[in-house]
């Protein structure tokens, strides 16, 4: 007070009532000193090693077809510093599979404003890297897009695809008799990577491989069981793009193909593994994700909880709620929670009714408490903002 005093006295400028001055000069500069410590104990805050991270889906959370929804841009610019980096570990978990995922990962760097890594996108068949044992195998893959360089990426290394085989067998497609051979293949797997555009076609060519055992063409003896190992990505029924309402997802074209080997041969179809939402394989790829992410950004604080992000009860909310059950606190590598975060803007709207039917996939139990958010918040800003506030750190 005293230095303040000597130097405010010795201006020409002040005259009498100099003390009213010096006072509420302090008192000025006290309240920026107290501005200064608040912006740096939340600064702090933000600074700290996280220990949660965001499982984020994609369509009908961040985007509606291709075109971003303003909450999506919001929510960014909360957890984005300066530099547009995140401040908290994040995976963009979806059940898109055809396309490549640093494709995707450039879509949604334009779309957001900030980079996002290709190694940051879990497609619905990222987890197949996992199942290393198919890896040798001749694989017959369907989906659409860069089917082929899509498996060829997850590790499968002979692959075949639906369109391959039409030419190879003209005789099984009757769809277009124009079509002529071309090579024989055999293939001891499927690969059911996403929907495919002519649906027709690969459910016969599909249903063709698995009767055969893998050798299309040919009359076999009898209908083998169990029958080839099917590898199935994405079981969406529906799906949320720029139409108003929900679209046909892979779930749809699975639904098609178990109905008709059933009524073929009177047995269920088997899937060897599901991989996408809401499988446990998908859950605990996405968490290794995560804690890749984090190391990769110098946090070596656990990751203790995990908030994931969705529009879909069926599968966003149903596969946290699954993956929460099956969490071992205290075992390395296991988050302690895995809370569900339902918004308003995808397949869940405003106007959607809250006991709707049953419609997750078929090898997955009826249970409506997995479908069952944690949270129902308008968008995916506002499940941001919650999770700030859960987990203690101030936005603005």
């Amino acid at each position: 007070m005293l230095v303040f005093k000597r130097l405010l006295c010795a201006s020409p400028v002040l005259g009498a009532g100099e003390d009213t001055i010096i006072i509420m000069i302090m008192l000025a500069f006290i309240k920026c000193l107290l501005c200064a410590e608040h912006r740096c104990k939340r600064w702090g805050r933000y600074r700290a090693a996280p220990t949660f991270g965001f499982l984020l889906d994609v369509d009908g959370v961040l985007v509606r077809g291709h075109r971003v929804i303003p909450a999506a841009s919001a929510a960014f610019r909360r957890l984005a510093d300066r530099r547009g980096r995140l401040r908290a570990p994040v995976v963009f978990v979806t059940n898109a599979g055809n396309c490549r995922r640093h494709d995707r990962a450039r879509e949604l760097s334009g779309l957001l404003g900030l980079e996002v890594s290709p190694e940051q996108v879990v497609l619905s068949h990222s987890p197949l890297r996992l199942l290393s044992r198919f890896h040798e195998r001749r694989v017959l893959v369907s989906g659409q897009g860069p089917v082929a360089e899509n498996a060829r990426s997850l590790g499968f290394r002979d692959v075949v695809t639906v369109d391959e085989l039409r030419l190879a067998f003209p005789l099984l497609d009757t769809v277009d008799l124009e079509r002529r051979p071309k090579a024989t293949v055999g293939t001891p797997a499927v690969v059911l990577l996403g929907e495919p555009v002519r649906w027709e076609t690969s459910l016969q060519l599909i249903l063709d491989v698995l009767l055969s055992h893998g050798s299309p063409g040919g009359v076999p003896d009898a209908t083998p069981y169990p029958h080839l190992p099917v590898l199935a990505c994405n079981t969406d029924l529906l799906w949320m793009a720029e139409a108003g309402t929900p679209r046909f997802g892979h779930g749809t074209f699975l639904l098609c193909l178990e109905s008709i080997y059933r009524k073929v041969t009177g047995r269920e179809l088997i899937y060897e593994a599901l991989a996408g939402k809401p499988s446990l394989l998908t859950y605990r790829y996405a968490q290794h994700v995560i804690q890749q992410q984090a190391r990769a950004r110098g946090w070596h604080a656990p990751i203790r909880s995990l908030y994931a992000v969705g529009d879909n009860p069926m599968s966003d909310v149903y596969g946290a709620n699954l993956f929460h059950r099956s969490l071992r606190p205290g075992v390395p590598g296991d988050a302690e929670t895995c809370e569900a975060i339902l918004v308003r803007t995808g397949v869940f709207g405003p106007r959607t009714a809250s006991d709707r039917p049953f419609h997750g996939p078929r090898d997955f139990p009826d249970d409506p408490g997995l479908a069952r958010a944690a949270h129902v918040v308008r968008d995916v800003d506002e499940a941001v903002r919650l999770v700030l506030r859960k987990e203690g750190w101030e936005t603005d």
